[in-house]
């Protein structure tokens, strides 16, 4: 039986360049990328997410993963494109905190993943409909992930600059 992949989370705010660094790791190791629920979430409501729908991003985000890692093969990584602690990250800054059911989620992160990214927001942000707020809620977001990961302790590797250099920078923590 193979050894399940080791899960990288790649986390940051919205317009940093995480779903294009996921999409490419995966390309470049020939393995599998989680791509962000919430992503498909906008595009199929056609709204943004209230409170009451957190719990069901996170659990979605999550249950995409453990299919992707229970696919079989023999994919070392597995690129997740964002992780439920970023959704909580998210309910705290717009819903003024994480509910119940989310919390638990968010506080795996440690055994969860092998490795955390933060994706810098230091790349042109772009407009991209419902999603998207401004540069300003993304620059609070960014520093509301930073305090977090501070505060529960869990190391994370920030990459920042164009695609190459974050690619780079990957490959040498990889």
């Amino acid at each position: 039986m193979n050894a399940p992949p080791l899960r990288v989370a790649i986390l940051g705010p919205e317009s940093s360049g995480k779903s294009t660094l996921a999409e490419t790791l995966a390309m470049r190791h020939q393995t599998l990328w989680v791509p962000e629920y919430l992503r498909e979430f906008v595009d199929t409501e056609g709204r943004v997410p209230v409170a009451a729908d957190q719990f069901h991003i996170a659990a979605t985000q999550r249950d995409r993963e453990d299919a992707a890692a229970a696919s079989g093969g023999t994919n070392r990584y597995l690129f997740c494109d964002t992780a439920p602690l970023m959704t909580a990250v998210y309910s705290r800054h717009y819903f003024g905190g994480i509910d119940d059911q989310l919390a638990p989620l968010a506080d795996r992160h440690p055994q969860d993943y092998t490795m955390t990214l933060v994706a810098s927001p230091d790349i042109p942000w772009v407009a991209d409909g419902l999603q998207r707020d401004s540069e300003e809620v993304t620059a609070i977001i960014y520093r509301m992930l930073l305090d977090e990961l501070a505060a529960r302790g869990i190391p994370y590797l920030l990459v920042s600059g164009e695609l190459d250099q974050r690619l780079s920078w990957v490959e040498k923590h990889l």
